[in-house]
């Protein structure tokens, strides 16, 4: 995270959350407008990670084999042999991913879930570790489709990057006058096999059984509530359950507390939840119904 902050200033609490996902073995779908450096922050972590790393530009005209390759015929082998399409990596920036028709959307289904893609009925497994970070500019904008309520559930975290400050954005401006270019030298700190150990770690987390209970009971009330249609899936607890261990492990801890799983949640649930109609005319947001939630779920004492 030190390394990723020399290009990504002020935002450490976005790099935390990056990296719960990437502990946490999940997926992060960033929404926001353009310009607030989304692909220069997974760029960076790529190059920091020492994984292997591909770019897919998502655009109306992009075909599901254009991401995860195809059958090439041959004249020397007299044979088709496979080539492998960008989704063949450890870390994917997947850029402007709602710019694309729903049959390619459908192609990157089960790359996520089941990390595998299948071509002419052969099933090829992806590389470990995968992890997919996608970019999205607001739906309300020109050119966009909203993302299939199932791929959206596959993402563990979505979130912002936001606006920097006026400090951090001269920050910005200075340090790009001090290196005289625009590309930012990082030092390589991993490789996959070290992030595949740390993923391992996580694991090994402690987690009372009060504390799954409250996590359960976090996920079932935004199923109950009167303003929701479609509440958090059990896949929401998973991801609750995940990055709360992968918070505890960034905080240097072997056991998670009930402020793990409180600091998750939002980034965790809210995106997995559809509201009805009239609350949504009101201007009530998702987060607006966790953060009520957590309001009222008792904090278990452990």
């Amino acid at each position: 995270m030190d390394e990723v902050a020399k290009a990504i200033i002020g935002k450490r609490k976005v790099l935390e959350d990056v990296m719960l996902s990437l502990l946490a073995d999940g997926h992060t779908l960033l929404e926001d407008v353009p310009g607030t450096a989304k692909s220069l922050m997974v760029m960076t972590f790529a190059d920091t990670l020492g994984c292997k790393y591909r770019r897919i530009q998502f655009t109306p005209d992009l075909l599901p084999s254009d991401i995860t390759g195809t059958y090439v015929y041959d004249e020397k082998d007299n044979e088709f042999k496979f080539r492998a399409g960008p989704i063949f990596a450890n870390i994917i920036l997947a850029d402007e991913i709602n710019r694309a028709p729903p049959k390619t959307q459908a192609a990157m289904l089960e790359a996520m879930q089941e990390r595998q893609v299948s071509i002419e009925g052969v099933t090829h497994k992806l590389p470990k570790p995968f992890l997919v970070l996608a970019t999205q500019n607001p739906v309300e904008q020109e050119g966009t489709y909203p993302l299939p309520e199932a791929q959206v559930d596959r993402f563990f975290q979505k979130f912002s990057m936001g606006y920097p400050s006026r400090e951090d954005e001269r920050e910005i401006l200075i340090r790009r006058m001090g290196r005289g270019k625009d590309q930012v030298d990082v030092k390589v700190t991993t490789s996959p096999e070290k992030i595949l150990a740390m993923q391992q770690v996580v694991e090994r987390v402690h987690l009372d059984p009060a504390l799954l209970t409250y996590i359960v009971e976090i996920v079932t009330r935004t199923r109950e509530d009167p303003r929701i249609i479609v509440g958090s899936s059990p896949r929401g607890s998973l991801a609750t359950f995940k990055l709360s261990r992968a918070r505890a492990v960034i905080a240097g801890r072997d056991y998670i507390t009930p402020d793990d799983v409180k600091s998750v949640c939002i980034n965790c649930l809210a995106h997995r939840l559809i509201l009805k109609p009239e609350p949504r005319i009101r201007g009530v947001m998702p987060e607006d119904i966790i953060n009520k939630i957590l309001a009222e779920v008792p904090v278990p004492a452990i």
